[in-house]
Order: structure tokens, then C-alpha cells, then sequence
């Protein structure tokens, strides 16, 4: 929030020299009426009692990134406390703004606390989007995001671009299609100079391996092979020796096929001792092999690989069957998206899993081949 008031001076063109803009406390006050912006995080409950000065009232609060307060905090008796806190005194002037970018879901916590405001007398919601902006504010790279997703994905675009709550589809993938599905012809001679690699690790369950090149030129992650072994299918479990004998033999392939000589594995953080092994026997191997427990934030690495689907900067080989049936059948279970929660049904996900790792590993590079607008979100 700091830095946006300091881009609203900036647009607005207001010189800063009008300004005391200090960072510690941080704080931005107007010189001519002495009037002070206070920038503070809301931990809990009690957080914010501390910047309360009875000589100088406080006449507005702005809450933004409202959904965190539910997500992460005491949601509604939270917002409840803070407005109490700030308005006991206030003789009248005072004001409150929330500030949120809808959830899909329409039934997520912060969307009815949303529509229980508005049948207060004294509350007024106002639903903005990206079109009332000033496009000079915007720059022409985020228009251009936001048609090229209309395009591509008009439901997606409602949700991301114009904040509508769309509903969930119980399908989590329902973007993935035929535009998404490629493999090199024969005669390409495709090399890689990256290949990245997700691992899904289990013990009675499925362990796969998927592999995706870095196709720099072509500006996408481009599917090539697939490792999937279900010690309950085939009644005979693995060892993370043998499951590591054969990564060895998949990145052989890999290396032969195209050229690569380094690869990025990003490992389910439940397989220790695989990654032990994997250590082990890559050492003797004729190109790197460079492991990183997987980042298993699942409600971010979904929406990115959403997103990236939803682009075209992610394909799938049809040498991956397993992780392309699994794509089509991958869903949120229906009650949590009723309360408000969307939490995906732990069947047919393992390649799923792998995919997720990998676009998490692998994002700050992958984020370069989508349109500009879209490659900040939350967590950069």
C-alpha cells in the first residue's frame, strides 16, 4: 500500500516535495495540512490499537487485499474489531474502504461477508475493473494481457480481469485442450538446453516423473516423457533405489534424445530418501542433475498452471498418457467449493502433483512467456 499511495502521487502529478514521506515509521504527510498517511499489517485482533493518537484523529482506514484477513486471520470478527476501534471517538467524518480482488468462488467467506455489508444502510460497494482505469495508468502491455486472455479463455478473463466471483468448475483443469497437447515433429532437431523435471512420490501409490524442456524460441515448457510405476497396481513396491535407477535411466533418455545437459528436479518434500538416492547415482551421470524440494503451495501452483494452459505456454506430450488422462479427470471436491473452500479430490493427481512442482520450480522462468500483465501475482 506504501508504495501504490507513492504511485498515485506520481500519477496525479503532484510533486513529492508537498510530502514528508518517510520509511521508518513509515509514514506520507501533506506539509500544508499536516494531514499523515500511516502504513501498518494486521498480524491479529489488537494489531492496529497502537497508531491511535487522541490529538490527531484518524478520519479514513483503508483495509487492502481483504481476502488474507479471511484466509489467514480472524476474518470477519477481525474486520469487526478494527472499524470499532477506529470509529469509537470519531465525532463524524469517518470513513472505511475495503479493497479485495474477489475470489472465484462465490461462496468463499469474504464474498458473503461482501454481500452482508451491503445491506448496511451505511455501506456502499462499488465494483471497479481494469476498463475504468486510465489506460496511461495501465500501460498498453496489461491491456493487451487482458484481451489476448478474452480470447483465450473468456471465463478466466471474467474472473481475472473483470473480478467477477464465476463459480468453480469441479474440473480444475477445463482450459486444457487439444491447443495444448504438441509433440516435436520427427525431423525437428529440438534440443534443450534446460529440461525441467516434477516428482510425485509414493510409496503404495503412484511415483511419476514428468519432464518438460524450456523451449526459449518458442516461448513455452514443452511436454517430452513421462515416468509412472503404482506399486498397488502392479502389486510389486520399488525400492527409492530402483525408483532412482529409474530417473537415471529417463534423464539418459532425455540427454540422448535432446542434447540437454542440465536438469532442474523439483521432488515431492515427503521423498527424502529418494533424493538421497537420486543424489547418489546422478553424480556418475554425463550432464547435472540439480534437485530442489518441491514448493507444495497448492492453491498458487494451481492458478499458475491455470494460467500457463490457458496461454498456450504450457504443453503436454502425448508420450505423457498418464499425466493427459489425469488432467481430464482432476477435480475439486464439491463440498469444500460449497464452504467456500476449494480443495482438490486426492485421486487421479499424482501427475498432476509433478506438473504443479515443476510450474512452481520452474516459474520465474516460465512467467516470461506470458503476457506481461499476468506474470506478477500474489506471492512475487
Amino acid at each position: 500500500m506504501y508504495k501504490e499511495m507513492l504511485r498515485g502521487i506520481n500519477r496525479l502529478k503532484i510533486p513529492k516535495s508537498k510530502f514528508r514521506i518517510t520509511k521508518s515509521p513509515m509514514e506520507i504527510t501533506y506539509k500544508k495540512h499536516n494531514t499523515t498517511i500511516y502504513f501498518a499489517g494486521s498480524d491479529g485482533i489488537d494489531d492496529t490499537k497502537g497508531i491511535i493518537d487522541e490529538d490527531k484523529p484518524i478520519k479514513l482506514v483503508i483495509l487492502d487485499e481483504l481476502t488474507e484477513f479471511f484466509d489467514d486471520g480472524e476474518g470477519e470478527d477481525e474486520l469487526s474489531n478494527i472499524e470499532a476501534t477506529f470509529v469509537r471517538g470519531n465525532s463524524s467524518g469517518f470513513q472505511m474502504i475495503y479493497l479485495y480482488n474477489p475470489p472465484k468462488n462465490p461462496n468463499a467467506p469474504v464474498n458473503q461477508w461482501c454481500k452482508k455489508m451491503e445491506k448496511r444502510s451505511d455501506c456502499i460497494h462499488i465494483h471497479t475493473d481494469y476498463r475504468d482505469v486510465s489506460p496511461g495508468w495501465l500501460g498498453q502491455e496489461l491491456i493487451d494481457s487482458a484481451e489476448q486472455m478474452e480470447a483465450s479463455d473468456p471465463k478466466m478473463y471474467r474472473w481475472v480481469w473483470l473480478g467477477e466471483a464465476i463459480g468453480v468448475d469441479e474440473l480444475i483443469y477445463y482450459m486444457y485442450g487439444n491447443k495444448n497437447r504438441y509433440r516435436p515433429a520427427a525431423e525437428e532437431d529440438i534440443r534443450y538446453q534446460l529440461i525441467g523435471i516434477g516428482i510425485d512420490y509414493g510409496q503404495q501409490n503412484a511415483t511419476t516423473y514428468q519432464a518438460f524442456g524450456l523451449n526459449v524460441g518458442r516461448r513455452r515448457m514443452e511436454g517430452l516423457k513421462e515416468y509412472y510405476y503404482s506399486g498397488r497396481d502392479t502389486g510389486t513396491q520399488k525400492s527409492p533405489s530402483e525408483y532412482a535407477d529409474d530417473f537415471v535411466s529417463l534423464t539418459d533418455r532425455l540427454h540422448e534424445d535432446y542434447k540437454c545437459g542440465t536438469f532442474y528436479v523439483y521432488i515431492d518434500p515427503s521423498a527424502a530418501g529418494l533424493a538421497e538416492e537420486i543424489k547418489r547415482k546422478a553424480v556418475y551421470c554425463d550432464y547435472t542433475v540439480k534437485l530442489f524440494p518441491a514448493q507444495n503451495d497448492v492453491a498458487v501452483g494451481i492458478q499458475r498452471v491455470q494460467k500457463c494452459f490457458s496461454y498456450g505456454v504450457l504443453t503436454v506430450s502425448p508420450d505423457q498418457e498418464k499425466l493427459d488422462w489425469e488432467l481430464g479427470l482432476y477435480e475439486y471436491d464439491k463440498d469444500s467449493i460449497e464452504k467456500g473452500k476449494e480443495v482438490p479430490v486426492k485421486m487421479n493427481d499424482h501427475g498432476c502433483d509433478a506438473l504443479r512442482y515443476m510450474v512452481m520450480g520452474m516459474w520465474l522462468k516460465i512467467k516470461h512467456f506470458l503476457p506481461a500483465g499476468e506474470r506478477m501475482d500474489e506471492t512475487d
